[in-house]
């Protein structure tokens, strides 16, 4: 598979890279296989986190035997202390089964809160950038939602990568972040090319990325035939067509009144509502294992019972969202989950 370069890091990726989300819903022997499958085609780039349950341990048991320096492998910590970043960091070694982390990031870094408190005395930062001094870890980056604070953090130039949601839908907003990561060399990981789910078409999505050299999109894969029809469209390197060109017109004209763009400009809400989080719920929910995404974002959609409709949300949202309307829908949502997994 063409490789493309990760910018500072001198890393040469391969032009797609496997999230390590959906794993986790699946059994150890089955991701073992779909991980191997990705590999056996020409991935080498594997992306996962600390939190995402079991899916180290299963990336881990997946690379056994494999040759270490065939592979880039990238995880992360959302923890905002020194301390428990670096527990993460070994902890993380021995899952993967490895002696060195080619890309530590730092995990969502998406308010002003953790921002400082990341880079504060006894902070996340210093973990990291201990394991490197301790060779543990080659490569610093971070991940984060907000398109301000992102780019903000990227003129630290602290940080070799960055992690952000890109994709046709969003890319006009992400574009100054595109940008910059190419002026500052910084490698630019793109999560959630498929909008977590949302486009469904695989081929429109990864001809698209096809027109980049460098982005490295990330999906998360599920399946081995889900790997498979993203690496035969990759492989066969067409571009975006000018049909192609109007459909993604068309597509963002529809999702334009329902797309959260977790921007988090909406922010704060009087309620304390955690918006983006409350309206990717239902995504989420189909990404992950059920009761994990229940435990981790559920109490947010529940925290949107509360909205008193204010719709300061509304006046804040470049996207001009009707806010409130889409927050009943996910507790709507919510209840009928409920309802369909209690017994009678």
């Amino acid at each position: 598979m063409k490789k493309i370069r990760l910018g500072k890091t001198e890393l040469m990726v391969s032009k797609v890279g496997f999230g390590g989300i959906p794993i986790m819903r699946v059994s150890k022997t089955e991701a073992a296989a779909i991980v191997r499958e990705a590999i056996s085609l020409g991935v080498n780039f594997i992306d996962s986190a600390h939190s995402y349950t079991d899916s180290e341990e299963k990336i881990g048991e997946a690379i056994k035997g494999l040759k270490r320096e065939d592979l880039i492998l990238a995880t992360k910590s959302s923890a905002p202390d020194k301390k428990t970043v670096a527990e993460h960091i070994d902890l993380s070694l021995k899952r993967l089964g490895v002696n060195y982390l080619d890309l530590f990031q730092l995990h969502n870094v998406s308010t002003d809160a953790q921002r400082e408190a990341v880079f504060s005395p006894g902070g996340a930062m210093e973990a990291l950038e201990d394991a490197v001094k301790a060779g543990k870890v080659r490569f610093k980056g971070f991940s984060s939602h907000p398109i301000p604070l992102g780019i903000d953090i990227m003129k630290s130039e602290r940080f070799a990568t960055i992690q952000t949601p890109f994709n046709y839908i969003n890319s006009d907003e992400a574009k100054e972040t595109l940008l910059l990561a190419k002026k500052l060399d910084m490698g630019f990981i793109a999560m959630k090319p498929l909008g977590g789910g949302l486009l469904a078409d695989a081929g429109l999505v990864f001809r698209y990325f096809n027109s980049f050299d460098n982005i490295l999109p990330i999906p998360g894969i599920q399946s081995i035939e889900e790997i498979r029809e993203i690496i035969k469209i990759v492989e066969k390197g067409e571009t975006v067509s000018d049909a192609d060109k109007k459909e993604i017109e068309r597509q963002k004209k529809e999702y334009t009144k329902t797309w959260c763009h977790r921007c988090d400009y909406c922010l704060p809400c009087s309620q304390g509502i955690y918006i983006s989080d409350a309206l990717w719920f239902e995504n989420l929910f189909t990404r992950m294992p059920p009761e994990r995404a229940m435990a981790m974002f559920s109490p947010n959609v529940e925290k949107a019972r509360t909205c008193t409709e204010c719709r300061e949300c509304v006046k804040r949202c470049p996207y001009n969202l009707d806010i409130p309307e889409l927050l009943k829908e996910k507790v709507k949502f919510l209840d009928n989950l409920r309802k369909s997994t209690t017994p009678p």
